[in-house]
């Protein structure tokens, strides 16, 4: 038992797929000593955004000096990457230990823990172990329900956005969106909210209200003529790429001031500096592959989907031609997704998402031809390796290559460059 892998560990709670709520959670933490009792935390939902922001925020609190925990979901190659102190991951066997110590705990409950409610009980018993400053958490799907709902007075909670995803879970309307993801407001606790639709603003107000909490309407910070962003009065560079981490980083250092408020001595320097050396992978990356340049995305919901299309367009107009490698698994709205990103005269190969349940492409076909838009050229491809073995024909300055349509996909690329013995 003790040298089974991480994976071996977790698969067999993954049948019990998603299983919203927060009975089990709660008595399996109870078993833990209620790690997350004795750490602040800030509370990070959302649609969009959110493991960026989650990535600003640990990065500020770590150049101010502090030992940050960081929550986040999915992982793009290893389990360990969800699981993060000071950005570097949680070491195998640490993690491997305080899994086992789990197992042992729920043995006999008639109730099992979700996989997803056992890494997060795993989480915050490594950052109580570590005696962390802060936790980062980002909400895992939707808020009221989610298994990261269990701090009961954050330092912070932030809506980075809202879009319609995940609606089989949370509902059809962004209004029922907003509803679930506003259950993550406590009483009197602060609340930093992004751009959001109007009828979500109304929800969130009325929570607002409701609970008393202090809030924060953020605006986007500008570009500069330097290519700098600038907030309020604060000018900084940033490293990561598009024009909605213009929003994230200025959500960012709302929470920070909130934070400052509150007696946390972060200097201005360190926000600085903090959001300059943030990375987030898998999100507007770009990558090399057999000497083909790609650029990756998850683009995974139709709002991710107008970004990424957003970036390109704004990207070098050398740009003649796009090909496009996209891999959606099940519960994704593929129609809308390929609506914000497909344009006339475009190729596109259709792939499957690794060791996911996704779409078929073959089935994903009656989409694009809904859809209205010409391609010029259209394959369904078996693996992922035989797609992007494609593109090397195509190979040229004015062509791009994207990847996109789940991070799992992202995640599967990384893993094959990371580590060339893996086969794609």
């Amino acid at each position: 038992m003790k040298n089974m892998s991480i994976d071996s560990l977790l698969l067999p709670f993954q049948r019990f797929g998603v299983h919203l709520g927060l009975e089990r959670i709660n008595t399996l933490l109870t078993k833990l000593a209620n790690p997350h009792h004795d750490v602040p935390i800030i509370h990070v939902g959302g649609s969009n955004g959110k493991g960026s922001v989650c990535a600003y925020l640990s990065s500020i609190l770590m150049e101010a000096g502090y030992k940050v925990g960081r929550y986040t979901s999915p992982h793009l190659i290893d389990w360990t990457e969800r699981i993060c102190l000071n950005n570097k991951p949680i070491p195998k066997l640490y993690l491997r230990e305080i899994l086992l110590s789990i197992q042992d705990l729920i043995l006999n409950d008639e109730d099992l823990p979700t996989q997803f409610e056992v890494i997060t009980a795993a989480a915050l018993t490594y950052f109580k172990q570590e005696k962390v400053d802060i936790i980062v958490m980002e909400v895992g799907l939707g808020g009221r329900l989610d298994a990261t709902n269990i701090c009961q007075a954050p330092l912070a909670t932030v809506i980075t956005s809202i879009s319609l995803e995940h609606c089989q879970n949370l509902g059809p309307t962004i209004t029922d969106i907003a509803r679930e993801k506003s259950g993550i407001f406590k009483p009197n606790c602060p609340v930093v909210i992004g751009e959001v639709p109007h009828e979500a603003k109304d929800i969130f107000t009325s929570q607002i209200n409701t609970l008393n909490c202090p809030s924060v309407w953020v605006q986007s910070a500008t570009l500069t003529q330097h290519n700098s962003a600038i907030y309020k009065d604060i000018e900084y560079p940033l490293s990561l790429s598009g024009e909605v981490q213009l929003s994230n980083s200025a959500i960012s250092i709302e929470v920070i001031k909130i934070l400052k408020q509150k007696g946390w001595n972060i200097p201005i320097n360190c926000i600085k500096d903090g959001i300059q050396k943030t990375s987030w992978r898998g999100r507007l990356e770009w990558l090399n592959w057999q000497s083909i340049s790609l650029l990756v995305d998850g683009a995974h919901n139709p709002d991710a989907a107008r970004q990424l299309r957003n970036y390109i367009n704004n990207l070098n107009k050398s740009i003649q031609s796009i090909t496009w490698i996209i891999g959606i698994i099940n519960t994704k709205e593929h129609d809308k997704i390929f609506k914000e990103l497909l344009r006339d005269n475009e190729t596109l190969y259709l792939v499957p998402v690794p060791e996911h349940d996704n779409i078929e492409p073959k089935n994903l076909l009656s989409s694009i031809i809904n859809s209205c838009v010409r391609l010029r050229e259209i394959r369904v491809e078996k693996t992922l390796d035989s797609a992007l073995k494609l593109t090397t024909n195509k190979r040229s300055n004015d062509n791009l290559v994207v990847l996109c349509g789940s991070l799992y996909l992202v995640g599967y690329l990384l893993k094959t460059i990371e580590y060339p013995n893996s086969k794609l």
